[in-house]
């Protein structure tokens, strides 16, 4: 398609004259100002001193007052310090309580040892045993010499100094009232008081 000159013509003075028509309306019309305008003119002092509002609860300070205080802090954005944990006032926790038992004591009995006696021990107390069983009656002195009477379980034996009894025991020794009787394997040693003077004595 082709465009005639005097059509172009026309085209480029119509676009020539919106254009001076925007430029002119740019230049009457007032730009709007860019920055905030100043509340006091400047090189007004106050005579009233300034006070710095209460933040409220929740809400953000200004920036360079949380920078400031921030600067102060130990640990500057850490709401708790992990390493050093203080109580404050909304977690408060209570202090353990130290629960003390009662000290119970055992009192345990105390057994008494027994010694257990050895087989000589054993022996020799009841050899004595069976010497006390004796009985001393008396004596009767003849020319020939003294003899002596004397029972055990109402067996009745007569005997001099020196002789032996049921073969296991001997007199060794014959007083006015005594008798001295002897165990021959033990060597016990009873004396057997006349019936009715005293009583028997060991050793």
């Amino acid at each position: 398609m082709v465009v005639k000159k005097d059509r172009k013509k026309r085209l480029l003075a119509v676009l020539m004259t919106v254009m001076a028509a925007l430029w002119a309306y740019r230049l009457m019309t007032p730009e709007m100002p860019r920055t905030q305008p100043l509340l006091y003119p400047r090189g007004t002092k106050v005579s009233a001193p300034v006070r710095e509002g209460v933040s409220p609860a929740g809400l953000a300070r200004d920036p360079l007052s949380r920078f400031l205080a921030r600067s102060v802090e130990k640990y500057p954005g850490v709401e708790r310090d992990l390493f050093h944990a203080r109580a404050s006032g909304d977690d408060r926790r209570p202090k353990p309580v130290l629960v003390t038992k009662p000290v119970v004591t055992v009192q345990t009995a105390v057994t008494p040892t027994v010694l257990e006696k050895t087989p000589e021990e054993i022996a020799r107390e009841k050899a004595r045993i069976d010497l006390l069983s004796f009985r001393f009656l008396g004596v009767v002195v003849t020319d020939k010499g003294s003899s002596l009477f004397l029972s055990k379980d109402g067996e009745l034996f007569i005997a001099k100094s020196g002789d032996n009894l049921l073969e296991t025991y001997r007199i060794k020794d014959v007083g006015r009232d005594y008798v001295v009787l002897q165990d021959a394997v033990t060597k016990v040693e009873v004396r057997v008081e006349l019936t009715g003077s005293g009583d028997s004595k060991g050793r």
